[in-house]
């Protein structure tokens, strides 16, 4: 579509197939960062500036290594009851997260940014409030057994284009922020950068 590069610097399958099913042309470098290093030195009651932090240092992480090409950096981040909820490490752990979940509200806090020969020129973040139904133990015992270990890769332990839809009573926000990407303001920042037509 243009001369412009586009690297995505994220291994998400979901932010891949967003911007495949949008007609942006892009290759994957998944960016090696130590998250954790990240997580530790932010304020943890700032769930939507982490989401950003971490989508900037994985745009900076590969653009240093391409300077020419423009690098899109992404990271997702849950709030619930004025913390951060971290991706499962097991499916005890997915089951008890979900269990104290049930019935309640969390905010995901989507962040991209944009980098260029080793410069962040755009970030952002957009947020959707999740509403889960307060769902029966069976349902949740056949969810993880149908879902199963894919769900250890998902920051909620959930992933709404599956049946994790079937969790949830209401949800406030943009759908793509959902899946993790702010899709349309992106899409407007690959514009300006020239990488798709204006």
């Amino acid at each position: 579509m243009s001369g412009e590069r586009l690297i995505l610097a994220s291994k998400s399958a979901a932010r891949r197939a967003m911007l495949e099913d949008a007609g942006v042309p892009f290759t994957v470098q998944a960016a090696d960062v130590d998250e954790d290093t990240v997580k530790v030195t932010h304020d943890p009651t700032d769930a939507a500036g982490l989401a950003v932090e971490l989508a900037r240092v994985k745009a900076l992480a590969v653009s240093r290594h391409d300077a020419d090409a423009w690098v899109l950096g992404a990271d997702q981040t849950l709030a619930f009851e004025g913390g951060l909820v971290s991706k499962a490490a097991s499916l005890d752990q997915a089951l008890t997260r979900l269990t104290a979940m049930r019935g309640k509200a969390h905010q995901l806090h989507s962040g991209a940014a944009l980098a260029r020969n080793g410069q962040v020129v755009w970030s952002g973040v957009d947020t959707a409030t999740m509403r889960m139904r307060n769902f029966s133990d069976a349902f949740l015992d056949a969810y993880l057994k149908a879902e199963g270990g894919n769900l250890l890769s998902c920051v909620g332990s959930y992933r709404l284009e599956g049946m994790g839809s079937q969790l949830f009573e209401a949800v406030e926000g943009d759908y793509f922020t959902v899946l993790g990407l702010p899709l349309w303001p992106v899409l407007a920042e690959l514009r300006r950068a020239g990488v798709l037509r204006s």
